[in-house]
């Protein structure tokens, strides 16, 4: 038999046949469409917690706060403590296997004089040879700390905050740039003593990163022991009760920060950590609970798939048995004619990978327009289920990623699918006998 007389008697016996055929091409549009709107959404949540992630600092990064809050298993927050962070604690977490850079910090806020304006940073000062270590941004100018220079200021994208006239009505504003303007740093920790001339630092050597949407643009950093010389230099301003108060809040960190070789890694050195009496805080905390809903939100839909699937099987089996009863005198005629065996068993096996051919290609351009509707109005839906709308707070958020190669696999499995269905169908139609088919009324 030729393979064109194949598809016209394959598809003309199914097109006979139009109600059963669509209601079992149905049940393989649902498995297909299972399998594209699990896959999809893996790839989805996936990007989405990652890119997250990156933007809040970093996946491999592990944070100790002086304010430590402590989460249950399910990443909710149960109560927080007082934590005394020193150098000791720093050589400590140092020692402890797959940290790759750690650095104390110092966290201050500061004041930006520019004439009769002014503005607000937040100074996070760490040691400045951990800063590639850590993946800090690029810079849009200016360049980072260096072993012969320290004295560079990095600006994140949103700092300073806008400058402001403090004492006009309605606190005016002006757009300062910060390269070219004559803009000076203040600290207001503590009054100067009014026999002392004021701590005032001229911000020349300034660079700035390039936009992140995350921790980065919100911060200003520093080298620490830059920090450390130029706020001596605020304190020796000051009274000496306050300069002893001054100095003890850069003696005490306010934070350690470490950056681990592997993000497998994480929870590992964070229990390192805990053994030694202390909390920290790591985006994993918040990525491990968001993957797991992720993963349980796979599952349903994969066993609705698995089993849509499984009926669709059922139901391709069933078509195909019931065509050869009602094709048994046509099935006579064809042996008579000389249509051997395996011509028989491949037009039945045709008809059965149509079914699934069909099946697949509506579920895949269903998919598609599933996959636009997820990303489009799934943010409430999302945002409910995967911890109380964490993820609908990102940007240009994509619930759903087909990759290039998942239609191509749903076509590929719903194929398999009709030609498994129909292969014992096909085979029982090749051994019905020629004679008693013939008799058979048709």
């Amino acid at each position: 038999m030729k393979i064109s007389d194949l598809f016209k008697m394959g598809l003309r016996s199914l097109s006979r046949r139009k109600a059963r055929t669509v209601l079992t091409v149905i049940g393989v549009i649902i498995g297909s469409l299972s399998i594209i709107i699990v896959i999809s959404i893996g790839k989805g949540m996936e990007s989405n917690f990652d890119s997250q992630v990156m933007q809040q600092g970093g996946i491999t990064t592990i944070t100790v706060n002086t304010q430590a809050d402590i989460f249950d298993d399910d990443g909710r927050w149960v109560s927080s403590k007082e934590q005394k962070l020193d150098d000791h604690l720093v050589e400590q977490i140092r020692t402890i296997k797959h940290v790759r850079a750690v650095s104390p910090a110092v966290t201050k806020y500061a004041t930006l004089i520019s004439g009769k304006y002014q503005s607000g940073i937040n100074i996070t000062a760490m040691d400045s040879s951990v800063f590639e270590a850590f993946d800090f941004p690029a810079l849009e100018y200016g360049t980072y700390p260096s072993e012969e220079d320290k004295t560079q200021i990095i600006l994140g994208s949103g700092q300073p905050y806008g400058f402001y006239d403090p004492y006009s009505r309605g606190n005016s504003q002006k757009q300062i740039d910060m390269q070219k303007s004559k803009v000076e740093l203040q600290f207001n920790d503590f009054q100067p003593d009014p026999k002392k001339k004021a701590f005032t630092l001229p911000m020349k050597n300034i660079s700035k990163m390039v936009q992140t949407n995350g921790e980065y643009d919100w911060n200003t950093y520093m080298d620490l022991d830059y920090f450390k010389e130029i706020y001596m230099k605020y304190c020796n301003t000051l009274s000496l009760e306050d300069r002893k108060k001054a100095i003890k809040t850069i003696e005490e960190y306010q934070q350690i920060k470490l950056n681990v070789d592997n993000v497998n890694n994480v929870t590992e050195v964070q229990e390192a950590i805990k053994e030694l009496g202390y909390q920290s805080y790591s985006m994993m905390q918040y990525l491990e609970p968001l993957k797991n809903a992720s993963k349980t939100m796979q599952i349903v839909i994969g066993i609705l798939g698995a089993v849509a699937m499984v009926v669709s099987a059922i139901n391709i089996a069933n078509t195909m048995i019931m065509s050869i009863y009602e094709r048994t005198k046509e099935i006579g005629v064809m042996k008579v004619l000389g249509c051997t065996v395996r011509d028989i068993r491949n037009l039945f096996l045709f008809e059965a990978a149509m079914i699934g051919l069909f099946g697949g290609l509506v579920g895949v351009i269903l998919g598609y327009i599933a996959s636009f509707l997820l990303n489009t109005y799934g943010g409430p839906v999302f945002g409910a289920l995967m911890s109380g709308g964490y993820l609908n707070e990102m940007a240009d958020t994509k619930y759903s990623i087909i990759p290039f190669y998942l239609p191509f696999v749903s076509l590929a499995i719903s194929v398999t699918v009709g030609l498994l269905s129909g292969y014992f169908p096909a085979l029982r139609a090749t051994r019905i006998s020629a004679i008693e088919a013939m008799k058979t009324e048709g």
